[in-house]
């Protein structure tokens, strides 16, 4: 109950202040699942095939609502029922290993208290969710260890193949949590082995053969377009290549996150938690930072703090990741000391822990919101100055034709439902429309970002004589040209329509 209002709280204070959707990835998130239930072809291709689909899935019947999806609440709901369940489990797994109530709540609260995730859990970022999936886990396999329940091996695997659905970092997972099962499992250690793998496989294996159906490649989510890996291409940054500085950017990022007392007592208890013989949480709540560091040396994923060069804010909140190990550990110093100061410690770390989001309480010192509204300023500003042009003008049925991503955030606040618009996500028509505008291209508006497929397919639209008159020029800062077009004249062959 007390997690439930403290997360439903924050969701109001980020929702006052109008903060759901400043992460570009937050309103990319929430576009996508509402273009499952709302789109020329909705249904089950609409998923996608780069992001991870469980964020999506939770959110889509809470998207088809307008309002939900319009004010970011659609977002918001799954994600802070997550972070709800995530400190629960996390709780019960940390009162069952160290064997306190005291410790259970410590590790909760200093969890619970971080306002980089509070933010995180209001919006329709994935990270809530697989902290939730990921603390299933450490909860089904201490559960298992108890008990050797059949229900707690399967829910432990459940956990792991969601969480596999929401973020990479849970693929990770997966190899280290068998091993668990095979050399700690006890008596029922095969058996609880295989129906784990059974289990956490789902997720990965229905992931890879979606890939496949989609394009052909079941690794297009990893190397085709749009991927991480095509994003970044071969442009170097910190860390690639060097793991000093993959450890010294994940390292700083995560400091960020945390804040300094409860990465320096967070510390000490992973300490205590090795005396107490506590190995498998420290592992497996270690991973997800192991993960990130290794992807920064060998993989694609840069990461930017605003005190290291570039000076700048980008994957700032993948330092999270370390906030269950440290939350975790910490409770561990709750039952190395003296039983009669249990109290006293608990109050302490903390005091301690949350010490520095009490000193500076504002969020210009909160980096994940900080990050999200540096890098959304320009967006924010066209996407609001286009959004209140289009309303007053647009007729529903005169269709729109523009690119799916940041563009579609000008529909969604001015109200437009996605079923009027027609993006590459409609796949072959939409491909055909831009090659081919003569035959295919219908729709009245235009919405394009300076040099995309759009503006080609309304350039060469004009070579048939239909005619796009530009109506609206945005300039941001440090953001790429967006153009509103209307159409004014021209016979398209296939429709037949004229517009005048």
């Amino acid at each position: 109950m007390l997690l439930a209002a403290w997360s439903a709280a924050a969701v109001w204070f980020f929702y006052a202040h109008g903060w759901l959707l400043y992460y570009g990835d937050a309103e990319a998130h929430l576009n996508t699942a509402r273009r499952i239930v709302d789109s020329q072809t909705p249904g089950y291709e609409q998923i996608g095939r780069i992001w991870l689909p469980l964020p999506h899935l939770l959110m889509a019947l809470l998207a088809r609502y307008d309002r939900l999806w319009r004010s970011g609440l659609a977002g918001s709901i799954p994600s802070a029922l997550c972070f709800v369940a995530a400190g629960m489990f996390l709780f019960g797994a940390a009162r069952r290993l160290l064997d306190s109530n005291l410790a259970g709540a410590v590790a909760a609260t200093l969890f619970a208290l971080n306002p980089n995730l509070l933010y995180l859990q209001s919006t329709a970022m994935g990270e809530p969710i697989f902290f939730a999936c990921m603390m299933g886990l450490l909860y089904g396999t201490v559960r298992f260890r108890e008990s050797q329940s059949w229900i707690a091996a399967a829910g432990a695997g459940l956990a792991c193949s969601l969480g596999a659905l929401t973020r990479y970092e849970g693929w990770f997972l997966v190899p280290f949590a068998a091993g668990w099962f095979l050399l700690a499992g006890g008596k029922r250690r095969l058996a609880g082995t295989a129906l784990f793998c059974a289990m956490a496989a789902l997720g990965p294996a229905w992931w890879l053969a979606h890939n496949w159906w989609i394009t052909g490649d079941a690794l297009d989510f990893y190397r085709g377009p749009g991927s991480a890996m095509d994003i970044q291409h071969s442009l170097p940054y910190p860390g690639h290549g060097n793991w000093r500085l993959a450890w010294l950017y994940f390292r700083t990022a995560a400091e960020l996150c945390v804040g300094p007392g409860l990465a320096i007592v967070g510390l000490v208890g992973v300490l205590a938690a090795l005396v107490k013989r506590v190995f498998w949480p420290v592992l497996l709540l270690a991973l997800p930072g192991v993960f990130y560091v290794w992807s920064m040396h060998s993989a694609a994923t840069p990461i930017h703090v605003p005190n290291l060069w570039p000076n700048s804010y980008y994957n700032t909140r993948y330092g999270l990741a370390v906030l269950p190990l440290l939350a975790f550990a910490s409770a561990a110093l709750v039952v190395v000391a003296p039983r009669r100061m249990h109290a006293a410690v608990a109050a302490v770390l903390i005091a301690g822990g949350s010490a520095y989001w009490l000193i500076h309480p504002r969020p210009e010192s909160w980096i994940t919101w900080k990050e999200s509204q540096v890098n959304s300023d320009g967006r924010r500003q066209w996407t609001r100055e286009a959004a209140e042009f289009l309303q007053p003008l647009y007729v529903p049925g005169s269709g729109i034709i523009t690119s799916f991503g940041d563009l579609t955030g000008i529909l969604r606040e001015a109200g437009i439902p996605l079923r009027e618009s027609f993006t590459e996500m409609n796949n072959i028509p939409w491909n055909a429309t831009v090659t081919r505008p003569d035959l295919f291209l219908w729709q009245e508006w235009a919405i394009v970002e300076g040099g995309d497929p759009v503006q080609s397919g309304v350039n060469r639209a004009g070579r048939y004589g239909i005619h796009y008159r530009m109506e609206k020029q945005i300039f941001a800062k440090g953001e790429p040209v967006v153009e509103i077009y209307r159409r004014r004249w021209g016979i398209n062959s296939a429709a037949g329509a004229r517009f005048r």
